[in-house]
C-alpha cells in the first residue's frame, strides 16, 4: 500500500519557540527576544514547570514579588518581567483575561540624572583617545544615546549639512542632531581608516551587514554596500544568532562602557557616570547656553517634553538655586 495520502503527524512548536516567533514576526530587537525569552523560562521554572495556561494572577504576582522580595531586583527590572509575561498570555497564548489590566508595574524612583561640569568633561576626554574616544565625544556632542552611537552607519553621518540622521532611535522614532565642527575631520580620518577595514573584508566576500527585514527586502544589495557599514565595527565576524550568517557586526557596546569607566576613574571624578552621563550632561549643557526646553526635547528625541524638564532641575544650584542664609 502507498503512503501518500498519509498525514504526516508534526509536533507543535514548544512554548519558548513559539514566543520566538511571535517576537520576530513583530520584529522586536534580539536583545528583547533573549530577555523575554529568559523571564518566560524563569516564571515556568519557579512554578514547577507548570504550563502558563493553567496558571494565573496569582501565579504572576507570586513570581514578581519572589524577585523584588528574595532577588532585590529593581524596579525596571521587575516591569521587564511583567512585559515578558504579558506578551506570553497575550501574543502567544491569546489569553486576555481581566487580571491583565489591573497588574500594576513596580514605581521606578525618580532621580535626578547624574551630569558632569564641562570641566569634568574635558578631564575625562583627555583620557580617551582612539576610537572610543571619538565615540565618547559623539555621545556628548551629539546628545545620541550608547546604543544609537554603537549602530551609526556610514550613510548617516552627512558632512556636507554638518548632521547626524540618527534611524530607529528609542520608541523606532528618527530624528537629526547635529555633528560638531570639531569632530568633521577626527570622523572623516577613522572612516578613511573604516574604508580600509572594508576593503579587506570586501577581498575575502564578507562586507554583509545586517539590515532590518524591512529594509533587506527592498534594498537586497544594500547590505554589502559602503553606505550601510558601521561606523564602528567590531575587530572580528561573528555569527548572526537568527539568521546563523557570519558577519562583521558593530562593536560591543561593553567595551565602550568599560572604556568610560576606567577613564572617569583614571580623572579622579567620584561621580558614578556611565556612556549615558554624556547624554545628559549634553542636554544640561546646552540649557545652561540658553537654549530652550523645546529645542533640547528634539535633539533627545523625548515623545514627551515632561522627560526633558528633568534638567532644568539640574541646573539650579543647591536649593532651587536659593542662596543659603549662611552665604548672606
Amino acid at each position: 500500500m502507498g503512503t501518500e495520502n498519509t498525514p504526516v503527524e508534526t509536533n507543535p512548536p514548544k512554548l519558548l519557540d513559539q514566543v520566538r516567533d511571535k517576537i520576530r514576526v513583530k520584529h522586536y530587537s534580539i536583545r528583547t527576544e533573549t530577555q523575554y525569552l529568559q523571564w518566560i523560562k524563569r516564571f515556568i521554572l519557579f512554578h514547577g514547570k507548570r504550563h502558563p495556561q493553567d496558571m494565573g494572577a496569582n501565579e504572576v504576582e507570586s513570581f514578581l514579588t519572589h524577585l523584588a522580595v528574595e532577588g532585590s531586583v529593581s524596579a525596571s527590572t521587575q516591569n521587564q518581567a511583567l512585559s515578558a509575561l504579558l506578551f506570553l498570555y497575550r501574543e502567544v497564548l491569546s489569553i486576555d483575561l481581566p487580571w491583565m489590566d489591573t497588574m500594576v508595574r513596580a514605581k521606578n524612583p525618580q532621580r535626578l540624572p547624574v551630569v558632569l561640569t564641562r570641566a569634568e568633561v574635558a578631564l575625562v576626554f583627555e583620557r580617551m583617545e582612539g576610537g572610543y574616544g571619538l565615540m565618547a565625544r559623539l555621545l556628548y556632542g551629539t546628545g545620541m544615546r550608547l546604543m544609537e552611537c554603537v549602530r551609526l552607519r556610514v550613510k548617516e553621518v552627512d558632512f556636507a549639512q554638518r548632521e547626524i540622521l540618527i534611524r530607529d532611535g528609542k520608541g523606532a522614532k528618527d530624528r537629526v542632531t547635529m555633528l560638531p565642527d570639531v569632530l568633521i575631520l577626527p570622523l572623516q580620518e577613522h572612516l578613511a581608516r573604516r574604508r580600509l577595514l572594508f576593503e579587506d573584508d570586501l577581498a575575502k566576500g564578507m562586507t554583509e551587514v545586517f539590515l532590518p527585514d524591512a529594509l533587506a527586502r527592498k534594498y537586497p544589495n544594500a547590505s554589502t554596500d559602503w553606505a550601510w557599514q558601521y561606523v564602528f565595527p567590531s575587530g572580528s565576524y561573528s555569527v548572526d544568532p537568527r539568521s546563523g550568517r557570519q558577519r562583521r557586526h558593530h562593536i560591543d557596546e561593553k567595551l565602550l562602557q568599560r572604556a568610560v569607566k576606567r577613564a572617569v576613574n583614571a580623572s579622579g571624578i567620584v561621580k558614578l557616570a556611565t556612556p549615558h552621563t554624556f547624554r545628559h550632561s549634553f542636554a544640561t549643557h546646552l540649557l545652561q547656553s540658553g537654549y530652550d526646553i523645546r529645542t533640547v526635547q528634539e535633539l533627545l528625541g523625548h515623545s514627551d517634553v515632561s522627560t526633558t524638564m528633568i534638567y532644568t532641575h539640574v541646573l539650579n544650584k543647591g536649593g532651587r538655586g536659593v542662596v543659603s542664609p549662611l552665604d548672606v
